[in-house]
């Protein structure tokens, strides 16, 4: 089977890219420009024509890439035209005229390259991440994974481990062979250092997913506090609606936003008191569980919010910054409760040391991603695997003797699966779905 797609952008462009793959990308070429094959890998004008209709298509660079040195590891072309949507089409129906093509699914011709060994699961992983990145950290930790820093990780611990197996094995297999005595000192030793660098690994604190998947901020606070025109503030635009009725807020609000370069989603929440309202109860319920989940609490107060300081002595932590709005209208009721939290005095109205607050957020990401030169794992999928890793060494080190080495050899087997299913090295076709639909379909 034969595939192709469109691999550059949706919309109209001055050039598109359209890419085939597969064992009868020879015959589409053919068929497509009407002449002979092109010298590979050197871009040749040519004529797109219809192979039915034998009519002009479009003029562009035609790119040939004979299997297995290609990016799919299979015969590859590249049709560059121009980006309206008639000429995309009118080639799509072109290459469809050919027997064997269909249209590519998502991740298709990463899937494929995979498959061939072109690549890693970790790289394919990667290379998803780098289209989709928006912000600075995010593009340079896509490209740190595709340089192999974390496949080289995990082959290396895995090696060590399949090394621990052979020992374990040997002796299951040869018991009157002679072989060491301090055989099992020695695999001990080894499984808990093993053991002891997965778990630092995992205490990352989830660095490496929060830079893919967003630092959450959740804006909290009483009713009609400023809020939602913190949020509008932030956003640099109408995000969440404003009003000066109390409860206007009754659903989470959230805006996707650039602070620095550090990926930010950050939510406008439900004022927070005692209500009979069942609905606002509800928005009240999801404002709490944002504010547990958030990576960052900004908790709004005005200076006569004295009902919420029980919840302000709660939340107030390490990932709270606590501003008191409105502080144009005066400071006199601020309470010494209040204050003993040391807030950032704001008027969002007025635009009064908002630059402060920005700062203290910018300085808090700062924080959180200091390490981030250094993670290994950037999705729940490499952190479940590390984390079974370790149960699994942890069950080997309390089986481990003479007479339960058959159990023992068991839980190193898991040990290393799971290493394994990490960059791919085993059967991982239950995953595989799940991580290429995520790709753009000429991807």
């Amino acid at each position: 089977m034969t595939i192709y797609a469109l691999s550059s952008g949706p919309g109209i462009s001055g050039i598109a890219v359209i890419r085939v793959s597969g064992q009868d990308t020879k015959k589409v070429l053919e068929k497509v420009t009407f002449s002979s094959l092109p010298k590979p890998k050197i871009a040749t004008l040519r004529k797109f024509k219809d192979p039915v209709e034998n009519s002009l298509i479009d003029e562009g660079i035609l790119l040939w890439f004979p299997g297995p040195e290609s990016y799919t590891g299979e015969d590859l072309a590249e049709f560059h035209v121009h980006g309206s949507k008639a000429v995309i089409d009118a080639m799509h129906s072109a290459i469809s005229k050919v027997e064997g093509c269909r249209i590519a699914e998502p991740g298709e011709f990463t899937k494929i390259a995979f498959r061939n060994g072109k690549i890693n699961l970790l790289k394919a992983e990667s290379i998803s991440d780098l289209i989709s990145s928006e912000t600075e950290i995010q593009r340079k930790q896509a490209i740190r994974i595709m340089s192999g820093k974390s496949s080289d990780k995990f082959n290396s611990l895995r090696e060590r481990l399949l090394k621990v197996l052979s020992n374990i094995e040997a002796k299951i297999d040869f018991p009157e062979e002679d072989l060491p005595n301090d055989i099992l000192k020695n695999v001990n030793s080894e499984t808990n250092n093993i053991k002891q660098e997965i778990i630092n690994i995992l205490s990352d604190q989830k660095v490496g997913e929060i830079i893919r998947e967003g630092f959450k901020i959740a804006i909290v606070g009483p009713t009609n506090v400023g809020k939602s025109s913190l949020l509008n503030y932030l956003s640099r635009r109408d995000v969440a609606i404003v009003s000066e009725i109390a409860g206007t807020t009754r659903d989470v609000v959230e805006a996707h936003l650039n602070i620095n370069g550090y990926p930010v989603i950050i939510s406008d929440t439900a004022g927070i008191r005692d209500s009979k309202d069942e609905i606002e109860k509800r928005g009240i319920k999801l404002a709490l569980s944002r504010a547990e989940n958030a990576d960052l609490n900004i908790i709004v107060l005005e200076p006569k919010s004295i009902d919420f300081i029980s919840f302000l002595n709660n939340f107030t932590s390490k990932n709270t910054i606590l501003v008191v709005n409105k502080v144009d209208t005066g400071v006199e009721q601020i309470s010494d409760e209040i204050l003993k939290h040391n807030p950032i005095h704001i008027s969002i109205k007025d635009e009064i040391n908002l630059d402060k607050l920005l700062d203290q957020i910018k300085k808090n990401l700062e924080n959180k991603f200091l390490t981030s030169e250094n993670i290994f794992i950037t999705r729940e999928r490499h952190r479940f695997n590390l984390e079974q890793c370790v149960s699994s060494l942890k069950n080997f080190e309390s089986k481990n003797s003479i007479e339960d080495f058959d159990k023992a050899a068991e839980d190193l087997r898991l040990a290393t699966r799971y290493l394994g299913t990490i960059v791919g090295k085993v059967d991982v076709e239950e995953i595989l779905g799940s991580i290429f639909n995520d790709f753009c379909i000429g991807k």
